[in-house]
């Protein structure tokens, strides 16, 4: 178990480290190629920060632990609402007003409800990838042209006189930890599930979701202690809808996704719930005030107290 449990926290640390450094080597090498940072901020950022989710379920998928491959995205996307605003919004607030993020949002919560009709087939096999690849590629058509039209912002993690040395290192850095980490993490959390006899669902949905998160985790909260929380809310819409379209479209093309019953009788619908929460605050302007924060942080307690 001891064992175990170092694989997990070694596949963790490798997991972040190698996000941050694929993310920052890809921002500063496309900048040095002339691509507008907008554009990189919606394409290799975001493939980036997901790049530990993408790892681990291509990871579990292959070595036959399809419940920690799709666990992994759903859980995710419940501890992106639930953890990462609610700590973001517990330590500064959110402000709402003046970043319109509704039409994201409507694209998130539509992006989880085609997720849950593919599930109802029990089974997100190659044609449902291809489904959710082909919508991924729609939305991300739509983001980079309504980008083009408005001014572009410097995407965080660039910096201008970095040399072509330090993109290699950071690049080959980051393709290095995160395979590394991928494996290590799952066959930890793998092994922990058949020693506690705990569903691989259940480890999928916990310990390997906010596993992943933590770079997006780490992004959000050092917004909101810059007191700019309203970043931390784009950085969770945005990575549940690349989550559920490129994440889950890539792994089920890579290998078939059976559903388990649990997952297609609870944790699904908590995903989609957690996502409608934001709607009265981005279509109201009501800010994420702290108390709020509390009650996000206190809704996914007791969502794993429920699944343990």
């Amino acid at each position: 178990m001891i064992v175990d449990l170092l694989l997990v926290f070694a596949g963790l640390v490798l997991l972040v480290l190698g996000g941050d450094l694929l993310v920052k080597g890809a921002v500063n090498l496309s900048l040095r190629l002339g691509v507008a940072p907008v554009i990189v901020g919606l394409t290799v950022v975001a493939f980036g920060t997901s790049a530990p989710e993408l790892l681990v379920s291509v990871s579990a998928a292959l070595t036959g632990s399809t419940d920690i491959a799709l666990g992994n995205v759903v859980g995710s996307n419940t501890a992106n609402v639930l953890i990462i605003l609610g700590a973001s919004a517990f330590i500064s607030g959110i402000t709402t007003k003046g970043h319109d993020l509704r039409a994201s949002w409507v694209m998130m919560m539509a992006s989880s409800v085609l997720l849950i009709a593919l599930a109802f087939t029990g089974e997100i096999g190659r044609v449902e990838g291809f489904v959710l690849l082909a919508v991924l590629a729609a939305v991300l058509w739509r983001q980079i042209s309504t980008a083009r039209a408005e001014r572009p912002e410097q995407v965080e993690g660039a910096e201008p006189g970095a040399t072509g040395r330090q993109i290699a290192i950071w690049l080959i850095g980051g393709l290095i930890a995160l395979p590394v980490g991928a494996h290590l993490l799952v066959m930890g959390a793998s092994d922990i599930a058949r020693l506690m006899g705990i569903s691989e669902a259940v480890i999928g949905l916990t310990l390997v979701a906010v596993g992943t998160s933590l770079p997006e985790m780490a992004a959000s909260v050092a917004s909101a202690v810059r007191r700019r929380g309203d970043l931390a809310l784009g950085n969770v819409v945005g990575s549940n809808i690349f989550n559920i379209l490129a994440i889950l479209g890539i792994t089920s093309v890579v290998a078939p996704l059976p559903v388990p019953p649990q997952m297609m009788h609870f944790d699904l619908w908590v995903m989609l719930g957690s996502s409608l929460l934001l709607a009265p605050f981005l279509f109201r302007g009501i800010p994420i005030t702290r108390p709020v924060g509390g009650v996000f942080l206190a809704g996914y307690a007791a969502y794993v107290w429920v699944l343990l």
